[in-house]
């Protein structure tokens, strides 16, 4: 392969990253890929993934030897498996839980020890101070070593991480402990088990603070490498709905194959109780379809011959043949599951400001313990006072709970939205919920089922097989429902109809031709008034009748004279009275986007419950609409479905795409609903917000823990062992409160 034909393959390359301890440590693999001439390179710390953007497939391993290089794991992801992720991630927890178990098992009888010999001085035995370094030793050592191998790794390459901290914090108290124990000197107060000040003979046990430190440290490190497992299991969940294997009719017997080899055109048998294995056609059988987990829709839906279905849902009491459609990345199940991860890619304008802060934090808060300590030293205070002042600000500013506070939200939420059928596209979508405050309702196809009917036809003149005639060789080429819906109403009478000549399309009012050698016009009454088509009054009464009902008109010229009217119905979906209500509950202002006349829309906006209506917009106005709102100071979520609403989508705050539009409509939302029930815009809305609400409260609890704390340190009001416990909580504490979003977004009133 030329360069030339490699650099025209570059392409996004996924890594699993392993080895990562902080976010500094995903700054800095981020840093290095960034080195490689042409890329841009994206590590999620709360993921453990790279990504890096336009490299050339050949180039691929030379990412890996750079994340190598840097002191990490790294492999090119694979996204049929993650079992090297997963792997690496259990082999974490399993030595942080064993280093863990050896640390407590050790740390409680050397502070039993320190703290009897601390008050009963004449307890004290010949080389108790040894024995209590033995008990320390393999806790700051052992036990310890994740946190020192992470910083003379970074040491290596002159960086400095939340590792650091840690392990400048235990070295400093078991070194200090040693030489003031081993040497006999005096070195003033100091602390012991965290409050007070040690008894005269054992003020230089700093064994306990160095002992307990470690120990607080693995289990925050450890109950928030368990908890980030769980939070990646939410979103990992929706890859492994796929069935493994298919059973497929194959010269004319069954045999079972991995899902994988299927091709399209094949017919697979899914049996009662048997997950469909990819996306199809119903040939053969009836039955009711569990689409709970792919979909979110609790109740099961009926499908027979005919019928579309989604690999992932489940059959639950019927045998079906089914005629494969969709494999592989082409699935909806799998486009649902690329753009789950790729919401992890996207970093929102918060994470991007919290990375910089990291990078630049912790060298910070070493110099700043470093400056407490001497200052402390030169105002006369002891040197145990000195240092213990010193190694609680080195501590408890670690900012491991800043660094989580952003991606373990954004995780739990994409997961959770998929859940319910609604896929974040990324983070930068949280944030513009936030601000919502009106929703914008796309009529056709969104709020309605999209799938026109005739109503019922009034012949103005001439004969009535004529106009229907006339009226089909018009629309007959045309993909639009209302085309489709007037075909299928004139040939259900039995009439085929002509061919049209010259056709064109009038986009949002009509379309126009000739057929026989006579001009023939249809479409919107607006139409007819622009291309001056006289409409008597009698006509005109007909259309405001239908119009009042909340009928679409569509009005049929012949030689420039009105032959026929045709009222259209297309049925509200059933969930959409129940959408907007919910939608109002949350406090927002919704409206109703139509190219239906005013009065039609003002009929469906009634029934509905929406208050403000914007009808007679043409597909190219719809942004416009948008903008319009925009500058009157709102911010405006766009819900649409068709290729006409992908502009408005775009222009939108928050665009929201009903999955079953167009894909143009998909690739411009921000948001995609999946689910059929139009209750998913509001659980959509409830859930961003709560999201948002979830990301803001962690970083506020970072950003305020740290900030009070640092300050308590150095006055010194904080003993290093509390320091310890309060820094590893702060980091479980954010993790736990983002599972929370596990149960967020539904509602069912």
């Amino acid at each position: 392969m030329t360069a030339v034909q490699d650099r025209q393959q570059a392409t996004d390359v996924e890594l699993n990253i392993g080895g990562m301890t902080c976010a500094a440590c995903a700054r800095r693999v981020e840093r290095a890929l960034n080195k490689m001439d042409g890329v841009r390179a994206s590590v999620n710390y709360a993921t453990e993934r790279a990504v890096v953007t336009g490299l050339e497939p050949s180039r691929a391993q030379q990412a890996v030897d750079l994340v190598v290089k840097a002191g990490y794991e790294a492999r090119v992801r694979d996204e049929s498996e993650d079992e090297w992720s997963e792997a690496s991630t259990r082999r974490r927890i399993t030595s942080l839980r064993r280093r863990l178990a050896v640390a407590a098992i050790l740390t409680i009888p050397l502070m039993d020890l320190t703290i009897f010999l601390a008050l009963v001085p004449e307890m004290r035995f010949a080389g108790w101070e040894l024995l209590a370094i033995a008990l320390a030793l393999p806790v700051v050592t052992w036990c310890a070593w994740p946190f020192h191998r992470a910083t003379f790794r970074n040491l290596r390459f002159g960086m400095v991480s939340m590792d650091t901290l840690v392990s400048l914090g235990i070295i400093a108290s078991f070194g200090w402990a040693c030489v003031t124990l081993l040497t006999g000197f005096d070195p003033g107060d100091g602390y012991w088990l965290g409050f007070g000040t040690t008894p005269a003979g054992a003020n230089s046990v700093y064994l306990d603070v160095a002992a307990g430190m470690t120990t607080f440290q693995l289990a925050g490190r450890y109950f928030e490498t368990r908890s980030r497992r769980r939070a990646a299991d939410v979103l990992d969940a929706l890859g492994k709905l796929a069935a493994p294997y298919a059973r497929v009719v194959r010269d004319g017997a069954e045999v079972v194959v991995p899902t994988g080899k299927l091709v399209l055109g094949e017919r697979i048998i899914v049996l009662p109780g048997e997950t469909i294995p990819t996306d199809g056609t119903v040939v053969e059988g009836r039955a009711a379809i569990d689409t709970a987990s792919v979909t979110g829709e609790p109740v099961p839906t009926e499908v027979r011959s005919g019928d579309a279905v989604v690999g992932g849902t489940i059959d639950t009491d019927g045998r079906l043949v089914v005629e494969v459609t969709a494999v592989g990345a082409h699935t909806q199940l799998a486009q649902m599951t690329a753009l789950a991860e790729q919401a992890q890619e996207r970093k929102a304008r918060i994470q991007r400001l919290v990375d910089r802060i990291v990078s630049w934090f912790v060298p910070v808060v070493i110099a700043l313990a470093i400056v407490v300590g001497l200052a402390w030293a030169f105002s006369g205070a002891s040197a145990n006072r000195a240092i213990g002042v010193a190694i609680a600000v080195l501590i408890i500013a670690c900012p491991c709970a800043l660094g989580l506070a952003t991606p373990t939200a954004l995780m739990v939420g994409v997961g959770r939205g998929a859940s319910l059928g609604v896929l974040v596209r990324g983070q930068d979508a949280f944030e513009a919920s936030g601000g919502i405050d009106t929703v914008v309702l796309d009529k056709t196809g969104t709020l309605t089922a999209g799938e026109m009917s005739v109503d019922h036809i009034e012949i103005v003149t001439g004969e009535r097989a004529d106009a229907l005639r006339y009226a089909a060789a018009i629309e007959l080429g045309s993909e639009h429902a209302i085309a489709q819906a007037i075909v299928t109403a004139v040939r259900d009478e039995g009439i085929e109809p002509n061919v049209a000549d010259e056709l064109s399309v009038m986009s949002g009012l009509g379309a126009q031709g000739t057929v026989n050698g006579s001009p023939v016009l249809i479409g919107s009454p607006r139409l007819m008034a622009e291309q001056g088509i006289d409409i008597a009054d009698s006509v005109a009464q007909i259309i405001s009748t239908e119009q009042d009902a909340g009928r679409t008109v569509v009005v049929l010229a012949v030689d420039g004279q009105v032959t026929a009217i045709f009222a259209l119905t297309d049925a509200l979906k059933p969930s959409a009275a129940k959408a907007v209500r919910q939608l109002h509950k949350l406090g927002l202002r919704v409206v109703l986007l139509t190219g239906d006349h005013e009065r039609a829309a003002q009929a469906v906006a009634q029934q509905l419950g929406i208050d403000e209506v914007r009808a007679d917009v043409l597909p190219a106005q719809k942004a416009e609409v948008i903008s319009a709102l925009q500058a009157d100071g709102r911010s405006v979520a766009m819900v649409g479905d068709g290729i006409n609403d992908a502009a408005a989508l775009a222009q939108a705050d928050l665009g929201m795409a009903v999955a079953t539009g167009t894909d143009i409509a998909l690739r411009s939302a921000d948001i995609i609903l999946v689910r059929d029930r139009l209750t998913v815009i509001p659980d959509a809305i409830r859930l961003s917000r709560a999201t948002l609400r979830t990301i803001r409260g962690n970083l506020v609890w970072a950003f305020g823990y740290n900030i009070a704390a640092i300050p308590i340190a150095a006055a010194g009001l904080l003993n290093p062992l509390i320091a310890a416990a309060a820094m590893s909580l702060s980091s479980v504490l954010v993790v736990t409160n983002s599972l929370r979003l596990r149960k967020a977004g539904s509602d069912r009133g």
